[in-house]
C-alpha cells in the first residue's frame, strides 16, 4: 500500500493497484444460497424416500414369490447348543467347574507320552521344582553357532 497520507480522513483509502470491498458479506446472495441448500436437502430426502419405497416393494414381491415357490420344509433344524438358555438342563457354572476339575486332574497326573523316546508328563509343581534345582538345559553348541 501507499505510505502517502490521505488528504481527507473521511474517505476510504484509494490506491491504483489495490481495491477494497464495500461490505464483507452480501446478504441477498447468502440468503439465496441458504434457500437453495434447504430446497436441495428436502428434495434429497424425498428422493431417498421414493427409492426406499421402490426397493421395499421389490423385496416384498420377491419374498411372496419365494414363499409360493417353496413349500414349508418339514425338517426341523436343531436349536443352537447354548449354555444357560431357559429350557436346557445344563448349568454353565457347573460345566465350568467340571471342566476345570478335569484339567486339574490331567495336570496333576504322571504318565508316559512316549516311553521309547523317554517323554513323560509330570505334574506342573514337580516340573517347576526340577527346573529350580537343576536349571534349564543348555542349548546345543551346533545350534548356538549357526547364525546367518
Amino acid at each position: 500500500m501507499s505510505t502517502e497520507q490521505h488528504k481527507n480522513s473521511d474517505q476510504d483509502p484509494v490506491h491504483k493497484d489495490i481495491s477494497f470491498e464495500k461490505k464483507d458479506i452480501q446478504i441477498p446472495w447468502l440468503m439465496k444460497f441458504l434457500v437453495g441448500m434447504g430446497a436441495f436437502l428436502v428434495a434429497s430426502y424425498y428422493l431417498c424416500w421414493v427409492i426406499y419405497g421402490v426397493y421395499l416393494g421389490r423385496e416384498q414381491r420377491t419374498d411372496a414369490a419365494t414363499e409360493q415357490a417353496q413349500p414349508a420344509s418339514p425338517v426341523k433344524l436343531p436349536e443352537p447348543f447354548l449354555q444357560g438358555v431357559p429350557g436346557h438342563e445344563t448349568d454353565p457354572q457347573q460345566d465350568l467347574r467340571d471342566m476345570r476339575a478335569r484339567e486339574r486332574n490331567n495336570l496333576s497326573q504322571t504318565r508316559w507320552v512316549d516311553e521309547k523316546a523317554g517323554i513323560a508328563e509330570i505334574p506342573v509343581e514337580e516340573a517347576m521344582k526340577i527346573i529350580a534345582e537343576k536349571g534349564l538345559p543348555a542349548a546345543p553348541a551346533a545350534a548356538a553357532g549357526k547364525k546367518k
